[in-house]
């Protein structure tokens, strides 16, 4: 991959990253109230926990931003749509099974849905979706002839 596209490729990485965490964050902790960082009796620790979620996701949405703009001031940004778009996908992807994986399944710090009455199933199609995500990414990176 020339080296415009892989940078275009790795922003589009970051701001999948910062997207599908901000998604995340709004739609699950905080509107749903399902997806704390944390179970803990203290809802005041939970809340505290999911704001530094939400900002570090932010922040990751601004990294992206700044390196899309870095990269076109030194004209080393590509303009393909389909590698961009991949990395969007890829990135969201990678997201939720990282995520997912460690917090939900190694370090059990929470589930998506803890109440429900099977959290498993919440938490396992977590994954799918983000297993769903990265294929989807790099079927599209792949429609790139010079990818």
């Amino acid at each position: 991959m020339k080296k415009e596209n892989k940078n275009l490729f790795i922003a589009g990485l970051i701001l999948g990253l910062g997207l599908v965490g901000a998604i995340d964050g709004i739609v699950f902790h905080q509107l749903l109230q399902w997806h704390h960082m944390i179970l803990s009796p203290n809802i005041k620790l939970e809340i505290f926990t999911d704001g530094l979620f939400t900002a570090l996701f932010s922040a990751k949405l601004l990294w992206g931003g700044m390196k899309i703009f870095q990269d076109a001031r030194k004209n080393e940004l590509g303009t393909s749509w389909k590698i961009f778009t991949g990395g969007i996908f890829i990135g969201g992807g990678a997201f939720n099974i990282v995520e997912g994986i460690v917090d939900h399944h190694i370090l059990q710090v929470h589930r998506v849905r803890p109440l429900a009455e099977n959290p498993l199933v919440y938490d396992l199609a977590f994954l799918a979706i983000g297993l769903v995500l990265v294929i989807i990414g790099f079927m599209i990176k792949r429609m790139e002839k010079e990818a």
